[in-house]
């Protein structure tokens, strides 16, 4: 009687799991595995908010496996060691994965491959994460892509991709010794503030379901103007449910598809800006793939030689503590530590004022959303500041410097969004909420602190440094 091991990582469903449904189709007693090993992350270990959403993504799983017969044998540690441990108690010939494509990922699956295959243990890996895996779209020259546009339109030419594949029929299992109860693997917070996150969000596939059911249902018909008004869910707030492969793009795609087919001419969606949003995800993991040195270089070499701002501690824990003064800015710090997201936009303005009107490194902000985001994606990260900062792939230009009271005005022009994050300013009038320095008096009452710079002229000082490495 043959038996497979199934080793989930970022792939915590059971539908369109390529590696679960080739190890069910193949042999006749499967053993899901999950094992922590955060040390072979590398310099990027998860996160405080990634791992609370880590733990009850887990548990989900193992619920919907033991509805089925099944469950989640949890281990900790080496992982090659761990599943030699298991290959010797079940008589396992054969390990599933789905691929991951972080450099310290793809450095720790190549040992395993070569040490499982050279004790005679068959290794099959799949792609699961992405439409398209990174090394399938090249430019005519067989180069990575550096820009997005025509990389997008090489992708899109490609979808739909395959099918997403149903839930397999889960074969019998015997659970080996040594499986560890999830409290063991100490992904809680000891000292537990993480009830924003509960508030928000509810992780595993079924929530990922639900939450897709309600883009579709709703927010999807106004994607292309609601997705840019913070105060709104005109999101689909999938990106923690992607990053740990609750839900996959086909399976969005899928849905979205059907949904466009199905409606009349009047009610049919657009969903091409949504797609688009994906492929910027999927352009995110093409350049991680192919310039894996960017979570700690610039993309722009030339950006080595740029004259950022000395290292500040205290500007950088007012900013992380949204304290700044700047109202959207700390509207969307606020968020981010109550709820482990922040809307796209604000993410974007919040990043141009720590490295344009602060001129602080943009690593230094990578790394708070890296420890703080409940979708902390290495790929999406890292390019998300680059791309603001001005030294990435397709990057924003330098001079292009978010202005936070035009955003504000344009994309939260009744204040709902400021109002909800910013309680000292909830009931101010609609002048002194945009641009509460201009009454410090009213705003020392109501205990909200003065800008720590001033707009235009930290606008300037940025500027310069930018111009002086442009030339």
């Amino acid at each position: 009687m043959s038996t497979a091991l199934v080793l989930f990582r970022r792939d915590l469903r059971l539908a369109d799991n390529p590696a679960l449904d080739a190890a069910c189709a193949a042999h006749a007693q499967v053993l899901p595995v999950y094992v922590h090993a955060p040390d072979e992350d590398g310099a990027w270990p998860a996160g405080a908010a990634t791992r609370w959403w880590l733990h009850h993504s887990l548990a989900a799983l193992d619920h919907g496996l033991r509805r089925r017969q099944s469950g989640l044998h949890l281990r900790q540690g080496d992982t090659l060691q761990a599943l030699r441990q298991l290959i010797a108690l079940t008589g396992a010939g054969a390990v599933y994965w789905n691929r991951r494509y972080e450099p310290a990922a793809i450095a720790r699956d190549t040992q395993l491959k070569s040490a499982l295959r050279g004790q005679g243990i068959a290794v099959h890996s799949h792609g699961a994460a992405l439409w398209c895996e990174p090394w399938q779209i090249a430019t005519g020259q067989g180069q990575p892509y550096r820009v997005f546009t025509p990389y997008w339109r090489k992708l899109r030419a490609q979808l739909p991709a395959p099918a997403p594949l149903p839930e397999p029929v889960l074969p019998g299992w015997r659970e080996p010794a040594g499986g560890l109860p999830l409290s063991a693997l100490g992904l809680l917070p000891r000292v537990r503030w993480d009830g924003g996150l509960a508030q928000h969000w509810s992780p595993g596939e079924a929530g990922a379901a639900e939450l897709l059911q309600i883009f579709a249902d709703d927010a999807v018909h106004d994607y292309a103007r609601g997705r840019d008004l913070p105060a709104r869910h005109g999101t689909s707030r999938l990106s923690p449910h992607l990053h740990f492969g609750e839900i996959s793009p086909r399976q969005i795609h899928a849905r979205l598809e059907r949904l466009a087919s199905q409606a009349d001419a009047a009610r049919r969606p657009d969903i091409e800006p949504y797609l688009r949003e994906l492929g910027w995800r999927e352009f995110a993991h093409h350049l991680l793939y192919h310039f894996p040195a960017t979570p700690t270089e610039n993309f722009n070499p030339r950006f080595g030689a740029l004259a950022w701002a000395a290292p500040d501690p205290a500007a950088l824990a007012r900013w992380q503590q949204g304290r700044t003064g700047i109202p959207l800015v700390d509207a969307g710090m606020r968020e981010l530590w109550h709820s482990g997201w922040m809307h796209n936009r604000v993410r974007m303005i919040v990043a141009s004022f720590l490295t344009k009107n602060l001129r602080q490194h943009w690593q230094h902000g990578a790394r708070w959303f890296w420890d703080t985001l409940v979708d902390a994606d290495l790929a999406n990260n890292t390019m998300g500041w680059q791309w603001v900062a001005g030294c990435g792939a397709d990057a924003a230009p330098y001079f292009r410097v978010f202005n936070p009271v035009t955003q504000a005005r344009r994309f939260d022009p009744d204040g709902h969004y400021l109002r909800r994050w910013l309680p000292e300013l909830a009931d101010a009038p609609l002048a002194l909420l945009h641009e509460p320095w201009k009454d410090p008096a009213q705003c020392r009452r109501r205990g909200y602190p003065a800008p720590m710079v001033e707009l235009a002229a930290s606008r300037q000082r940025a500027l310069d440094a930018y111009a002086a490495i442009a030339r």
